[in-house]
């Protein structure tokens, strides 16, 4: 059974063929913002994306776009879907299909995506007791056709583009388990911070030691990057996000960073403006920004050492090529020369036209610096 859940990620058209519009961009020139740091020479025969991010000199942004999250056992459907919109618009990412939420299961927490719902977690976790009840995840068990399916997309891809996983971030995993699935208001793990914050800390460390691990198993399968997902750790103010999401994301960090030193990780939390210098001190080398935060602005308050990803609006894709072609110009600007990936700032938006999604690569892959 293949379920899908787009709360993270969003639809990138599915069809096998597309009509690209012919080369007529002309190439732009992009000055270097002051607070990018000035890309090494470096050659290095390895995937756009992974130079873009070390800072080794490249001729444009390498581009992307976050898709569809679904969770399927089946290795070949994996790796077909996963392969879907690589083999239409040839990105310079190719990201795993799957979902956030997939480790639940082997954790003792069983959960459904149920259409027009989405998640449904059968026994929210509240107590002590319930925590105790989660297990670690063990990803050679519970998943291995995670594995199997990212192996397979490596050699497939064949470094003509990097093959990237993903992971959810312990505080955004635990709202689902707490809340019981999505929430607009995030009362329940609110009180559960609040007023039994323990109990909280304690599903936190479960995930935290958790997705370390799936992040290392994933790297030792294929994957060249990870993206890591913390869109509810936005709901939180400041200082709490310093207290329940920030110390694990920075333990996941430093684990994965110690085994895995040359792994790029990617930081994603949509509605971030507040919080941009607090996702900074992760020690995650790409900090994703969504489109509510002006792409100069996240350079500057980010400094020249760290990556960006994004950061055009979804929405745009729903207007003329010139109009979109103007945006990605302004993004692609203000991001300054290197340690940048171009992106949405969000995924796809349904109902979206394939053929400006085709423009969209067409505009981004005849960019120069």
């Amino acid at each position: 059974m293949l379920c899908v859940n787009t709360a993270f990620t969003s639809f990138i058209p599915r069809k096998r063929t597309c009509v690209f519009p012919s080369k007529s961009t002309t190439p732009i020139s992009c000055t270097l913002q002051g607070t990018v740091a000035e890309p090494k020479s470096t050659a290095a025969a390895e995937p756009l994306l992974l130079n873009a991010v070390r800072g080794v000199e490249v001729e444009r942004p390498p581009v992307w776009l976050m898709r569809q999250a679904g969770r399927s056992e089946n290795v070949d459907l994996v790796v077909e879907i996963s392969l879907q919109p690589w083999h239409v618009f040839k990105p310079d990412g190719v990201i795993l299909f799957s979902d956030i939420l997939t480790p639940l299961s082997g954790m003792n927490i069983p959960f459904d995506i149920v259409k027009g719902k989405g998640p449904v977690i059968f026994d929210p976790i509240h107590t002590d007791a319930q925590v105790n009840q989660v297990r670690e995840f063990v990803p050679e068990e519970s998943v291995p056709y995670v594995g199997e399916a990212l192996t397979i997309l490596r050699k497939e891809v064949n470094d003509t583009a990097a093959v990237l996983g993903f992971v959810g971030a312990p505080f955004t995993l635990a709202s689902y388990v707490v809340e019981g699935g999505s929430s607009k208001n995030f009362s329940k793990i609110k009180r559960l911070a609040f007023s039994e914050s323990k109990i909280l800390h304690s599903l936190l460390q479960k995930f935290t030691t958790s997705m370390a691990r799936y992040i290392q198993y994933q790297a030792d399968n294929g994957a060249q990057a990870v993206q890591i997902f913390d869109s509810w750790a936005t709901e939180l103010s400041p200082v709490d996000f310093e207290e329940f999401s920030l110390p694990y994301l920075k333990q996941i960090i430093d684990a994965v960073k110690k085994s895995h030193p040359n792994l790029p990780l990617i930081l994603y939390a949509s509605g971030s403006g507040g919080l941009l210098e607090r996702l900074a001190l992760t020690g995650v080398d790409v900090i994703s920004l969504d489109w509510t935060v002006d792409m100069a602005d996240g350079r500057r308050r980010l400094g020249p050492n760290i990556a960006v990803q994004g950061n055009v609006d979804p929405g745009v894709l729903f207007g003329s090529k010139e109009f979109i072609t103007d945006r990605i110009n302004d993004t692609v600007k203000k991001a300054g020369r290197g340690k940048h990936i171009l992106n949405l700032g969000h995924g796809i938006k349904v109902g979206t036209p394939e053929e400006n999604v085709a423009h969209f690569f067409e505009v981004a892959k005849s960019l120069r610096y």
